[in-house]
């Protein structure tokens, strides 16, 4: 099988692309000034310093776990348990903006967040003994 047609390539791809989202959410949410944040992510205006700062936290947790597990070789269960927190995290996101009305705007990029968590979990399921 050529590698390019692997699943395992298809992993790495689907996990960079995720993590790069992850990693700029966090950037976004805890770096940027919340003004900047609120512009483009207007929950983000109506929520505490702290609360922004969590999820900002919790995303870069996602993005770090879907890839430096499996490529450093250190705790790579950490995997996929990071995709079923990106998971979790991306229903709470449509919960969240669905309450607020946001949903047209935001509920592609949600979905296929959270498709890739699903198939990153799937993919990476072997690494929990499943």
């Amino acid at each position: 099988m050529d590698f390019l047609t692997s699943l395992d390539f298809w992993l790495w791809v689907a996990s960079a692309i995720a993590a790069l989202f992850y990693v700029m959410a966090f950037f976004m949410k805890v770096v940027q000034p919340k003004e900047k944040t609120a512009a483009m992510m207007p929950w983000v205006g109506d929520s505490s310093p702290g609360f922004v700062k969590f999820v900002g936290f919790v995303d870069l947790a996602g993005g770090l776990g879907l890839i430096l597990p499996v490529a450093t070789g250190i705790l790579p269960f950490l995997t996929p348990l990071a995709a079923l927190g990106t998971i979790v995290l991306q229903v709470l996101a449509i919960g969240l903006h669905a309450r607020r009305g946001e949903t047209s705007k935001t509920i592609g990029l949600n979905i296929i967040l959270l498709a890739i968590g699903v198939f990153v979990l799937w993919g990476r399921r072997s690494l929990l003994g499943l």
